[in-house]
């Protein structure tokens, strides 16, 4: 009896630890939960960062880089009439220049003079007017232009061809994404043939 009553105010313990086994498990099961999802998420941050990364270098070299534009005289001008003397000639053409922009914005540019000569005399002038050129485009500007010569050295009456050169400084600004401004200036500088009997425009080439 008295063994019985001692057995019942001491209980005897648990033979095996499988509650607190079961419990240490789920808490780790819950720690590598917690740790994978943290790797996960660093992971994620990371590839974000070098991701960001790769597009502003990608937009700084393409988009954000400001180029020359191009003015040129172009090969689809037109000769109206040819007049060629013994020592002097008179022409008139329909002389078309584009503006060639390559840029991710447009160009505005100033007003200028194209010259061009003979044989390095100025023979006439061609006026372009302020304007600009939208972004990767070519703004074309189409000029009547008169060419005088009097009193050239050497017989031009045989001449089948003029060859003749066109100059001028074109200066202006790329605009990018409506605030950054860029100050770019080009210079033309074009030699061409003109075919005196098929009032023709050849060989047009730019530097």
């Amino acid at each position: 009896m008295a063994e019985k009553e001692q057995q019942q105010a001491f209980p005897l313990a648990p033979t095996n630890g499988y509650a607190r086994s079961d419990a240490e498990a789920a808490t780790a099961d819950k720690d590598e939960l917690r740790r994978q999802k943290r790797k996960k998420y660093m992971i994620y941050f990371a590839a974000f960062v070098v991701f960001q990364t790769l597009i502003i270098v990608l937009f700084s070299l393409t988009v954000m880089k400001v180029k020359t534009p191009k003015f040129r005289v172009r090969s689809s001008s037109s000769i109206n009439t040819v007049d060629v003397q013994q020592t002097s000639f008179t022409l008139n053409m329909n002389a078309q220049f584009g503006v060639k922009n390559t840029n991710f914005g447009p160009y505005k540019y100033d007003s200028t003079t194209v010259y061009f000569q003979y044989n390095g005399i100025e023979v006439g002038s061609a006026f372009i007017p302020k304007s600009k050129a939208n972004f990767l485009s070519t703004k074309k500007i189409n000029v009547p232009v008169d060419l005088t010569s009097a009193n050239l050295s050497g017989n031009t009456s045989n001449a089948e061809i003029l060859t003749l050169t066109s100059k001028a400084r074109l200066s202006g600004k790329v605009e990018l994404m409506l605030i950054f401004k860029k100050k770019k200036a080009v210079n033309m500088n074009c030699t061409m043939d003109v075919n005196t009997k098929t009032k023709e425009l050849l060989n047009v080439a730019c530097k």
